[in-house]
């Protein structure tokens, strides 16, 4: 496993959570009177979250945007392919094709059997 730096946000919260584990475990054995309790706890939290924001914020400072983004602008906008290759009378077919009804092209291609006389 390879070191890395140490990272001081996730030290201070793990630090808050062994300190609230040791309170709970003090406060299980001994009764303290401590009325301000509260206030100390909820002033210690916020100077956590401030230290997270200010950590962040730092770290966020020293990230550049990489050039390949920056310069990933499309020139103009594609233009569709017309088929122009096709002869006429080829391309007259396809829509012929296209605008027949499927019904009237089966019945021309399998054209029913003649009915059998019945006797």
């Amino acid at each position: 496993m390879r070191p890395h730096r140490t990272d001081g946000v996730s030290l201070s919260f793990g630090i808050l959570f062994l300190l609230v584990v040791l309170w709970w475990a003090v406060s299980a054995v001994v009764t303290v009177h401590l009325p301000a309790v509260g206030w100390l706890v909820a002033g210690g939290l916020i100077v956590f979250g401030v230290i997270g924001l200010l950590g962040a914020l730092r770290s966020a400072r020293g990230v550049t945007p990489e050039p390949a983004m920056a310069a990933a602008a499309p020139a103009e906008p594609a233009q569709p392919e017309i088929p122009g290759d096709l002869p006429p009378e080829m391309h007259a077919s396809i829509v012929r094709e296209l605008l027949d009804d499927p019904a009237d092209r089966f019945g021309r291609e399998h054209p029913a059997p003649p009915e059998k006389e019945q006797r």
